[in-house]
């Protein structure tokens, strides 16, 4: 993780930051996948423990045509034959599934799991489907209660929307695992997987890397990611979800490969694993800047030398003559302090012994304390300040457009036709509020009826706008899958958006909270936050702020008369169970317990801001 993007570069700051804190703070790093171990030894100041000690055995194998090969290192060819594959295939099966994929998955489904490793996600959704159309009737019977009940509880959690695909793969015990998926379907679906009740999943490379779901038997459908040849960290990772521990004997994966992908594949099944390397010089040293930042703000380092010094402990330090050879430490950080110094986050000033002090300006403080990206801190300022001028509060269009995350722009490209649909629904004071954050009619016209565009409109304005209309037909509709629909995008898409909205908008709050100039916008935004958190109606929030309750059993709630966090910390457990539809009495139990819980805390902290306000002045004069 280290080694991967923005993610790893936060992870190696904080990491860093937690070994200049505290020197007794114990880390445990581990990975299955690492080739240069003394880079991260050095870094983390590190014991090093291997071993290749696997509690099950792992065989790796491919498939060339419709023979199986074992991987073996020692042979010329790297791959030695195994068996032929036996499976009958009439000549409609072969046309409609060249690879054999049926023959693979039912040699060990129904009664052991199967993973499938599928290169994009559509590809996961129509090979679970293709394989549901060939398979004998009897895996409709193995355990058909619990996947009756499993569709039942995907159902609900959908708001009564199932996906067309899910609702034919599960009676066969098939489902598909991507980003698509909601986190309830997925949440659901890897359960049932670790039960038994589902035994194949077809799935994108992400699930490799995460969940810890194991399986008797690793299928890759393609050595591709997407368009990209596997990587050998990629593919080890994957292939060693294979044989699961107290459960199997043995585990197995197959590659399926295709002839001109021969030499690659031998390439990849016996070459070293790939270094892990810094990436606090990604994106144009995103995450060198945000340390520099931070180490300032934090006063943990005001002086060059000092920023020096704790640059000097970093995973980069390290592995600086490697990743920038041409420039040394010293430089690179020195160019990086001059970089926020012209974008306005810090400024120098004269020590008392005539040496550079470093000090963040106030908008530094705001970024780094609302976690706010450097690429965007000043957009969002001038987003914020040009607000002021004409925040329009009829309608809460204007604060969600604030609020939407500028990085989520580059995952969506606008329907342009819904886009125009969707603007002329809005009323004449939302369309004048689009024309002056910078998105006019006149341009989205254009663009729904393909003609050329001359003059110059900021994209990321339009762009951020379309995804500000998804979240505005969100908090109206309550409902991924209406809202999914509606724009046409993945559901498991427009539930990411508003989880990264909601994070972003608490971001905001705090932002705002550093600049004095912005203090109108607090309490909008820390209500806002609630709002795009738990999405629903405003008068459900108080109950969904109880551990447990999601937005179905609120509605329940609520319509039983239970409207208040006072009147659920009051129930009497053997009502619920009889008015609520599907509550047992354990959940009941639970609720009331959690519900006491919270209104305790909210009593207590009130109790505070009350004695707080009795208590008497030491400083009265006298």
């Amino acid at each position: 993780m280290l080694g991967e993007g923005s993610r790893g570069a936060i992870l190696e700051i904080t990491l860093a930051k937690v070994l200049f804190a505290s020197k007794t703070t114990q880390i445990i790093g581990m990975s299955a996948t690492l080739n240069n171990v003394g880079d991260l030894q050095k870094f983390l100041k590190a014991e090093n423990y291997s071993s290749d000690f696997r509690p099950v055995q792992l065989k790796e194998y491919v498939k060339l045509s419709d023979c199986i090969y074992e991987v073996d290192c020692k042979e010329e060819d790297c791959f030695k034959f195994s068996r032929p594959l036996s499976f009958k295939y009439s000549s409609n099966m072969k046309k409609m599934d060249p690879d054999h994929l049926i023959a693979l998955v039912t040699e060990v489904i129904p009664m052991h799991s199967c993973l499938m490793f599928c290169p994009t996600k559509k590809n996961c959704e129509n090979v679970a489907g293709m394989i549901c159309k060939y398979l004998n009737k009897c895996f409709i019977q193995h355990r058909e209660k619990e996947k009756t009940d499993l569709l039942d509880e995907i159902r609900s959690a959908g708001n009564g929307s199932i996906c067309s695909v899910l609702k034919q793969t599960i009676p066969f015990g098939i489902a598909y695992h991507h980003s698509g998926l909601t986190n309830d379907e997925r949440k659901l679906i890897e359960e049932a997987y670790s039960a038994g009740v589902l035994c194949l999943l077809t799935c994108t490379s992400t699930l490799a890397a995460g969940v810890n779901l194991p399986a008797r038997r690793v299928i890759l459908r393609s050595p591709y990611v997407a368009t990209e040849f596997l990587k050998r960290n990629q593919y080890k990772q994957m292939v060693g979800r294979a044989g699961r521990a107290g459960i199997d004997t043995s585990g197995e994966s197959i590659l399926i490969l295709q002839e001109k992908d021969k030499l690659l594949a031998k390439a990849l099944v016996s070459r070293p694993l790939e270094n892990c390397y810094s990436n606090l010089m990604h994106d144009n040293r995103k995450g060198l800047q945000s340390l520099i930042l931070s180490l300032i703000g934090l006063n943990i380092s005001r002086t060059p030398a000092d920023i020096h010094e704790f640059v000097s402990c970093t995973l980069f330090s390290v592995q600086q003559e490697h990743l920038s050879s041409e420039k040394n430490l010293w430089d690179i950080t020195m160019e990086t302090v001059s970089f926020l110094t012209e974008k306005g986050l810090i400024m120098s000033t004269a020590g008392s012994h005539g040496d550079t002090v470093l000090e963040v300006t106030k908008l530094g403080r705001a970024t780094y304390k609302g976690s706010i990206d450097l690429r965007y801190c000043d957009v969002l300022y001038s987003d914020l300040k040009r607000g002021l001028g004409g925040l329009v509060l009829d309608s809460i269009l204007h604060l969600i457009y604030l609020v939407t995350p500028y990085d989520m722009v580059a995952h969506c490209k606008p329907d342009w036709m819904i886009y125009f649909r969707q603007f002329t629904q809005l009323t004449a004071v939302e369309q004048n509020m689009a024309s002056m954050v910078g998105v006019p009619e006149s341009y989205i016209v254009k663009k729904a009826s393909g003609q050329s565009l001359k003059k110059g409109v900021d994209s990321l304005t339009v762009n951020r706008f379309y995804l500000a209309f998804v979240l505005f037909a969100l908090l109206k509709e309550t409902n991924v899958w209406v809202v999914a629909d509606k724009f046409n995008l993945a559901r498991g898409f427009v539930q990411s958006l508003l989880g990264s909205s909601s994070a972003f908008c608490s971001c905001v709050v705090h932002f705002t909270e550093e600049l004095e100039e912005f203090w109108a916008y607090r309490a909008l935004f820390i209500e806002l936050t609630k709002r795009l958190t738990y999405c629903v109606k405003a008068e459900l929030i108080p109950l969904m702020e109880v551990a447990g309750i999601l937005e179905a059993r609120a509605k329940q709630l609520y319509g039983a008369g239970y409207k208040t966090l006072a009147h659920l910390a009051n129930a009497d457990p053997n009502v619920l169970t009889k008015t609520i539809q599907n509550m047992s009495k354990r959940q009941a139990n639970q609720m009331v317990a959690s519900a006491k819980m919270l209104l305790t805390e909210k009593a207590e902290a009130l109790q505070e801001e009350v004695d707080e306000l009795l208590t008497f002045p030491s400083d009265l004069p006298s």
